[in-house]
């Protein structure tokens, strides 16, 4: 049995944070050590969990309000983690979410290079590892609008019928945000693996794509057009699309769900379009005693519609490492569609007297060898 490595993660509530936490998980050898805004509010609290870590993910942090707050606020974190740690003389490999605007002469841009020499003096001095993580434009579901990313401002005004104004036609540099997950967990097995052989100070810079903003505004708007208004599925085999893609969803989810579809009727009978879809995919008809539920689990990548065609239901869908559970009752009379959101545990439960037939859709053909399924029950 493997050593499990403890990791701490800071600003474990943010974006970052949150897609991290859900990236490590299901991993048998990786122990989450979660870290939110209390921690930082007691010396015994933040000593304790500095403690308790083989490394830190160090997230927490303010790039939004008062500039001075901000330089404070950043560069105040980083001495309290390094002081928690000379006090219970641990030396955790911590790993910083640094950003490209480090070198900016702005507080923001002055906050995180001073965070980050503070960091690499300390690893330097007391043997320990520190890895600066310059990241670009980091992105994912569920991000706040006018917070964390243009991406998550143009989904959100999207999804709300809003019409989103490009100020500047900047350049960006797309990260998902399981990608710095990914990247930080590699680190620390490499420091794991060979600590004598890793320099106490190091930078990585994980690469995102560029594009304009132009060109992700327009990217987003087809996919809006096409998946609300023409009721069709983009072509999503390009990786940053099914990423952005999934992250349009989010912002739509939930109060865009269940929607309707169109029926058909005659004397003949009744006949609607489950899913239309520029490429691939992988439909499933499914039957459902009464009293059943199916599912309880989740999908990192995977678009997967529920539609119910014969019977009644309820879909309840949990968001991960939050209580609160959302339900949506549906009826083979009434064709609706629940598509279900990444990093959401969900469930379907036959709630009627007869034998349920639903109807179960991915974008994607299943494989063995990469699921993306885990299983977590919603209730």
């Amino acid at each position: 049995m493997p050593k499990v490595l403890k990791v701490g993660i800071t600003g474990v509530d943010g974006l970052i944070g949150w897609h991290t936490r859900c990236a490590f998980s299901p991993l048998e050898d990786v122990e989450v050590v979660p870290a939110g805004r209390a921690v930082f509010e007691s010396e015994d609290a933040l000593e304790e969990f500095v403690s308790q870590c083989d490394a830190i993910i160090h997230l927490a942090g303010m790039n939004r309000g008062d500039e001075e707050d901000i330089y404070v606020t950043n560069v105040g974190l980083a001495k309290q983690i390094i002081a928690a740690c000379r006090a219970r003389k641990v030396k955790p490999h911590v790993l910083f979410s640094n950003s490209t605007h480090y070198l900016r002469n702005n507080h923001y841009g002055r906050s995180k290079r001073d965070a980050a020499e503070a960091f690499s003096a300390w690893a330097k001095k007391e043997g320990g590892h520190f890895t600066d993580l310059i990241l670009p434009h980091v992105f994912g579901e569920h991000g706040k609008p006018f917070y964390n990313s243009v991406v998550h401002t143009f989904c959100h005004q999207l999804a709300n019928g809003e019409t989103p104004v490009i100020d500047h036609d900047g350049d960006l540099e797309l990260l998902h945000a399981s990608d710095v997950a990914a990247a930080a967990l590699q680190n620390i097995r490499a420091v794991v693996a060979d600590p004598e052989g890793i320099p106490a100070s190091q930078a990585r810079t994980p690469r995102g794509v560029a594009m304009k903003v132009s060109r992700l505004l327009s990217r987003l708007k087809t996919f809006a057009t096409s998946y609300l208004e023409n009721r069709t599925v983009p072509d999503l085999r390009n990786d940053l699309d099914l990423r952005l893609f999934n992250c349009y969803r989010s912002a739509l989810y939930p109060q865009a769900y269940p929607v309707d579809l169109q029926l058909h009727t005659d004397d003949r009978g009744s006949l609607f379009e489950a899913v239309r879809e520029l490429n691939g995919g992988q439909t499933f008809l499914s039957t459902t005693k009464p009293g059943i539920t199916r599912g309880n689990h989740y999908h990192y990548h995977k678009v997967e519609r529920f539609l119910v065609v014969a019977g009644s239901a309820v879909i309840r869908i949990r968001r991960l490492f939050d209580n609160e559970v959302k339900e949506f009752h549906v009826r083979g009379d009434q064709p609706q569609f629940v598509d279900m959101p990444t990093l959401h545990t969900h469930e379907i439960t036959n709630t009627g007297d007869s034998e349920l037939l639903t109807m179960f859709w991915s974008h994607e053909v299943f494989n063995p060898d990469a699921p993306d399924t885990i299983w977590e029950n919603v209730q």
